[in-house]
């Protein structure tokens, strides 16, 4: 018997996301965050989701200052601020309860840029991908979130 991923999942009560991909060879997703559509890369080595600090007022988010320093995509000791509380919805799931980090997200977005993909608004990390149990099917790019 022949059952493809998507069938085993779905039936497991998975929702399925279309993630595109970028030419900086990055999955990219769009997600909501408190009831606002965003564009986000999906990054399996983020340890934290972050959204940059040009996001606040966008999704807002209530904001507190924080002692991490963050390192990634060729930066370090990049000041950092958190957002308790944040409802994050994927496709069909969501989860309340969300923590971001938020941080500078210029280095990202203009390594973006010049590669010809658009900005984004922020990175979904491990913390959530964890939450919804997720798998990624690279080869048909799908994201699969658990219900």
């Amino acid at each position: 018997m022949d059952v493809s991923l998507q069938n085993f999942l779905l039936e497991k009560g998975y929702t399925k996301i279309k993630l595109r991909l970028t030419k900086t060879n990055h999955f990219e997703i769009k997600a909501s965050i408190n009831g606002v559509r965003g564009r986000f890369i999906l990054d399996t080595g983020a340890s934290s989701s972050c959204v940059g600090f040009e996001g606040i007022d966008l999704f807002n988010l209530k904001v507190k200052d924080s002692n991490i320093l963050a390192a990634g995509a060729g930066a370090t000791d990049m000041e950092t601020k958190m957002s308790k509380k944040n409802k994050v919805k994927i496709g069909k799931w969501n989860h309340d309860k969300v923590v971001l980090v938020l941080f500078n997200l210029v280095h990202v977005n203009t390594a973006l840029v010049n590669h010809d993909s658009k900005p984004v608004d922020g990175i979904i990390g491990a913390d959530i991908l964890k939450k919804g149990k997720a798998v990624i099917d690279y080869e048909k790019k799908y994201l699969y979130l658990k219900l």
